[in-house]
């Protein structure tokens, strides 16, 4: 049969591809848009140590029957700050499991589904009302098309398993010697890498052996390398994500690069232990079967499924124990002063408290480093070197923690609470909010500057105004500070911004009215932000922050002790 190439192959795998890369980033932002704090909490309780990682991983994989989806739905997770790179690892290891226990469902036409679901999705997504219902449709289309995308792709490249040059290269190869193993291996990598499926390429060696094209030891050596293949669509995924998303994908490919590397020498000693445990599934999967007139060898998918699950198990056994190292290790890939200072999205001092004035100190602390991270987008106007480069990522992970501090905060309310110490927790909140409306404004000076070039005349202006914004954000950073080195007061600080606003309108040709304009609104934002820096300073001064140590003694019991305010 002729295959036509582009239309057969090229098409689908490319439109595959989009599609399967926009559902990534639709599931990822419905996620980032939904109540972060809320699904944070639920997979912390289903994913929140290695081990539930594990046990989770397995789980959904086993239901859903796509490693590769699980590995993808991971990195989407990890991308939206949802969970930590640690508890992803582990539920990449227990995918890897998973994906062995019901080789059956792989024919489940998910794809067909992915497309209706994706297309009643993006109804609801267009005709929804509110916010939330907007931003769950919008994270279930994205579920949907990574299904249909996958499914895309796969129908692409099925035509190459009927090419007699493809089929042939597989057919002619032996895993009698270590070289021909690692080829086996490495030939079965690249056609799951095509395919993004480990679990098909499985079913198509799984025939192979069963019709006798492939001897049983070498249909083995092929399911090793499609679990090495299989990695390569969380790094797809991961490409345009977040350094954490790709830390995670790093872990998936990392981890079976270990397991294969580890299982290779072991293998004719591995097959010597599988020949003797299918003596309890039926015999020697080398002996053929004669069925009418034709022989086959029915143990030899048998063979493939045992050794894939004790791989993945073995593998998830040996490594389990090293996640920290992982971790550890994956945290300084890729690591730079530009686009790794610090992952803002992780709270730091917001651990469990035993009275109230503990709980104040780390949400002062917190706070303090929230508005170190605004401060960051000044610098990224400013284009210094070390500062972010993706400044909607950092606006993300700001956000994110910003709720992490008043979902902390609002934690401390308790039924019997003293009125001054009620007025404090409400002046804490007060306090949030204004730093999270400074946050936005410093990020809207930050996304013009970046959006708008500005000539030499016009970028003269805007780097004043930064500059005195950035003086203006000493009256409060740091939280502590008794005697702040500047006043925090807005009022004489207009005049300045009055004086180039005035400098701004006399210019004539030197400055384009699209910088005028810009540069205009840019004065807006720096005048929102001397009120919001002078509101935040009142605020602190209207409550005092200090806990006596004997009041918070005498009612950390009944007030906070016992009170768990954790974020994920």
């Amino acid at each position: 049969m002729q295959i036509d190439i582009f239309t057969q192959v090229i098409v689908p795998v490319v439109g595959g591809l989009g599609i399967f890369m926009l559902g990534l980033e639709f599931m990822s932002n419905g996620i980032q848009n939904l109540a972060v704090n809320k699904m944070r909490a639920l997979l912390a309780k289903i994913a929140g140590t290695p081990v539930k990682g594990v046990m989770a991983g397995t789980f959904i994989t086993g239901i859903i029957q796509s490693s590769t989806a699980m590995t993808v739905m991971v990195v989407g997770l990890v991308n939206a700050g949802v969970i930590g790179l640690r508890p992803a690892i582990s539920v990449i290891m227990g995918a890897n499991i998973g994906t062995t226990l019901g080789n059956g469902l792989i024919a489940l036409p998910l794809g067909p589904l992915g497309l209706f679901l994706a297309g009643i999705f993006a109804l609801l997504h267009i005709f929804a009302k509110t916010d939330k219902v907007k931003n769950i449709a919008l994270a279930c289309m994205g579920f949907a098309l990574i299904f249909y995308g996958l499914n895309l792709m796969t129908g692409g490249l099925r035509p190459l398993r009927n090419m007699p040059e493809v089929m042939g290269v597989i057919s002619a190869l032996k895993a009698d010697t270590y070289l021909n193993l690692l080829y086996c291996v490495l030939i079965a990598a690249g056609i799951t890498a095509m395919i993004h499926s480990s679990s098909a390429t499985i079913g198509i060696v799984m025939g192979l052996g069963a019709a006798g094209i492939l001897d049983w030891k070498t249909a083995v050596a092929f399911s090793l390398g499609a679990d090495l293949g299989t990695t390569i669509t969380s790094w797809m995924a991961s490409l345009n994500l977040s350094k954490n998303a790709k830390r995670a994908a790093y872990a998936h490919i990392s981890f079976n690069i270990i397991g294969v590397a580890v299982t290779i020498p072991l293998f004719f000693v591995s097959m010597d232990v599988l020949t003797w445990v299918m003596q309890w599934f039926g015999g020697d999967p080398g002996i053929a079967v004669v069925k009418d007139g034709k022989e086959t060898f029915p143990l030899i998918p048998v063979a493939i499924g045992l050794y894939s699950t004790f791989f993945n198990i073995f593998n998830t056994v040996l490594l389990f124990p090293f996640v920290g190292v992982f971790e550890r290790v994956l945290l300084k890939v890729g690591a730079s002063p530009s686009d790794d200072i610090e992952d803002y999205s992780q709270p730091r001092y917001l651990v469990k408290a035993e009275d109230h004035a503990q709980a104040v100190h780390a949400i002062q602390r917190e706070t303090g480093r929230y508005l170190e991270a605004a401060r960051l987008f000044l610098d990224i106007a400013r284009g210094v070197p070390d500062a972010p480069d993706k400044i909607e990522e950092h606006y993300a992970a700001i956000d994110i923690l910003n709720r992490d501090i008043r979902a902390y905060t609002s934690g401390m309310f308790t039924p019997d609470m003293h009125y001054a110490r009620a007025d404090l927790v409400a002046s804490l909140i007060e306090e949030e909010d204004y730093t999270a409306s400074l946050g936005e404004t410093l990020y809207q000076i930050a996304r013009r500057v970046e959006r708008q070039p500005f000539g030499e005349t016009g970028r003269a202006i805007v780097d004043t105004v930064i500059d005195q914004v950035a003086d203006a954000m000493r009256a409060i950073i740091t939280i502590d500070q008794l005697n702040p080195p500047v006043a925090a007061e807005a009022e004489p600080r207009l005049p300045k911004l009055l004086e180039l606003r005035e400098r701004c309108l006399r210019l004539g040709a030197e400055l384009p009215w699209v910088e005028r304009g810009a540069i205009l609104a840019l004065l807006g934002s720096a005048e929102r932000a001397y009120f919001l820096i002078e509101r935040i300073d009142a605020e602190r001064r209207s409550v005092s922050r200090e806990v006596s140590a004997s009041a918070a003694r005498s009612r950390g019991a009944e007030g906070f002790g016992s009170l768990a305010v954790v974020p994920a």
